[in-house]
């Protein structure tokens, strides 16, 4: 079960209090009576694996590193060598 604390707003009194989560929250201080309210805390964050950092990616986007551009230029380049080839085969011929 988890702790909650709370703060009295006129008396200034802090304390904690165990409580399921189907509890409704307390309405009043343990010690005057007087209005409370839960406080809040921030949680800590902790991101591990990698994909969390601009520097785990080379070029942006993607797994392996390569962007899309990179893939539309390779295949420009293989597109141009088989090209080359085809001709230098009919030149042959």
């Amino acid at each position: 079960m988890p702790m909650y604390e709370y703060a009295c707003q006129t008396g200034g009194h802090r304390f904690e209090v165990k409580q399921s989560f189907s509890d409704d929250p307390l309405r009043a201080c343990v010690e005057c009576g007087a209005p409370v309210k839960r406080v809040i805390f921030p949680a800590g964050i902790v991101f591990k694996g990698s994909g969390f950092y601009k520097t785990d990616y080379a070029n942006g986007s993607g797994k392996n590193g390569a962007s899309s551009t990179d893939a539309t230029s390779d295949s420009a380049t293989s597109e141009s060598s088989s090209e080359s080839k085809s001709e230098a085969t009919a030149e042959a011929a």
